[in-house]
């Protein structure tokens, strides 16, 4: 049919050509730019102290390479260090501690993955079902807290409770008769890493369980309707519907915790493993980086180390992201 004419001072919008679309992203960016200047403004603090707390120290990674000379002081060290190339990774790699810090490392990392990861899912699920709104909050509340406690004081307190003298563990089992003499856990290899995860789960649990609640409470609640009257168990229901769901977003906090692998923690195992009969057991690449680094001064050997932990967990990071991107939820 063919177009008629417009008359002169008609409001009505000229049809657009085909293939010639209007600017969407140019002039028009820039404007809405403009008037979100005061939302946009708000994102100028994150991104300066990103700036120099993440990105502007990536100079000194060139100390990795060098034999840096710390007496030099400043820039001028960076400069005038003797140029090695890849030796302190060779070194590294060639070092009696290697095996023993990668195998920690990966251990405990897979640790807190298999365990860790989905204890907040598990317990968004049951606070979920909960019907009773007081009981609910108080678990919740309970749960929180740890998260706002300093590792310095969580270690404390756990030092304090499987402690051989008064120590509330070795009291109830003695109480159950199942040991005579208390044990002294804190110095016995073989229980270490279940106390360093089973601490880290109960700190972190009840705070990692918030993300999920919400994308819970975002859920079509006539879906459980529907489901409830063809028959659907409880059970049913949260396998069926709550988590796929959610599962976008459990997706997107496993790239970020795949990507996190090899940093198995530092905090918790510096405090929780500071006996030295635990150093074959609680050695990982970043209480290693700072025994060898701070400690014993080596910041070139130290630098090496951790620029090769990051590269890894690029690494990682960008396969788990590949992998998630097939299933349409990825972070890229």
């Amino acid at each position: 049919m063919a177009q008629l004419p417009l008359g002169k001072g008609s409001n009505k919008q000229q049809p657009v050509k085909p293939g010639k679309h209007p600017d969407r992203s140019g002039r028009n960016g820039l404007v809405r730019f403009v008037k979100q200047l005061d939302i946009q403004l708000m994102v100028l603090p994150a991104m300066l102290l990103i700036l120099v707390f993440s990105y502007i120290p990536m100079y000194g990674l060139i100390m990795g390479f060098q034999d840096y000379n710390i007496f030099l002081g400043g820039f001028r060290g960076f400069f005038e260090s003797p140029w090695v190339g890849l030796k302190h990774f060779e070194m590294f790699f060639d070092s009696p501690e290697f095996v023993r810090v990668m195998r920690n490392t990966i251990v405990i990392s897979l640790l807190k993955l298999f365990i860790g990861f989905p204890a907040p899912i598990l317990l968004a699920l049951m606070l979920n079902e909960v019907r009773n709104m007081v009981f609910k909050r108080f678990v919740q509340t309970i749960s929180y807290l740890p998260h706002f406690l300093s590792w310095v004081i969580v270690a404390g307190f756990v030092m304090s409770m499987l402690s051989t003298d008064n120590g509330s563990v070795n009291i109830m089992i003695q109480k159950l008769n199942l040991i005579e003499e208390p044990i002294n856990f804190l110095s016995i290899p073989e229980y270490f890493w279940g106390i360093l995860v089973t601490t880290g789960v109960w700190k972190e649990i009840g705070f990692g369980s918030i993300v999920y609640l919400a994308a819970i409470a975002n859920i079509d609640p006539h879906l459980y309707e529907a489901a409830s009257m063809d028959g659907a168990s409880k059970f049913k229901q949260m396998f069926l519907i709550t988590l796929p769901s959610i599962m976008p977003v459990v997706i997107i906090f496993m790239i970020l915790a795949i990507g996190n692998l090899l940093s198995a923690g530092f905090e918790d195992i510096l405090l929780l493993g500071v006996n030295p009969v635990l150093r074959d057991v609680s050695d990982v690449i970043d209480t290693y980086v700072y025994r060898v680094g701070i400690q014993n001064s080596r910041y070139s050997y130290a630098t090496a180390v951790g620029l090769f932990k990051a590269v890894i967990s690029v690494g990682l990071l960008t396969m788990a992201n590949y992998i998630a991107r097939r299933s349409g939820n990825s972070l890229w």
